[in-house]
C-alpha cells in the first residue's frame, strides 16, 4: 500500500479545473513542474530505492509548494464573472483548492512517518552491501 499511495502523491498536484490547462493562461506550468519533481523523487524512491534523504525532501516541498500556490490562487479565482456584470462564486474551483490542498498536507505527513520511510530504507542498504 505505501508504494500506491507515494505514487497518489502526483494526483494533488495536477487536479485543476479543466479551464486551467488553457494554453491562454499561465497557470499550467507549475503543476506539471511540481508533479515533475515528484516523479523524479518517485523514481529515486520506488526504482532505485535511493536512501539518500533528497528525494523524500523533493517530495515534501512539491506538495508544500502546491499548497502555497493553490493559498495564493484561491481569492483571484474563487469568483467567476457572469453576464450583467456581476459576479458569482466559482464552487468547483474552491472545492478543488481545498481538496488538493488537504491531499498534499496528508502526503507530507504521510511521507514523515518512519514506518514509510525505513520501509524503504533496508532494501538499499542490502543492495549497496552485495
Amino acid at each position: 500500500m505505501i508504494p500506491a499511495l507515494l505514487c497518489f502523491q502526483v494526483v494533488p498536484l495536477v487536479l485543476f479545473p479543466f479551464e486551467t490547462y488553457s494554453i491562454n493562461t499561465q497557470e499550467w506550468w507549475l503543476p506539471v513542474l511540481l508533479a515533475v519533481l515528484a516523479i523524479v523523487s518517485l523514481v529515486q524512491i520506488l526504482g532505485r530505492h535511493s536512501i539518500a534523504p533528497w528525494p523524500w525532501y523533493l517530495m515534501a516541498f512539491a506538495q508544500g509548494f502546491n499548497i502555497i500556490s493553490r493559498l495564493m490562487m484561491l481569492l483571484p479565482h474563487s469568483t467567476v464573472g457572469v453576464e450583467g456584470g456581476g459576479l458569482a462564486f466559482n464552487a468547483p474551483y474552491v472545492i478543488v483548492a481545498f481538496a488538493t490542498m488537504l491531499l498534499s498536507a496528508f502526503e507530507i505527513w504521510y511521507c514523515e512517518l518512519p514506518e514509510v520511510r525505513q520501509r524503504y530504507a533496508p532494501h538499499s542498504s542490502a543492495k549497496a552491501a552485495a
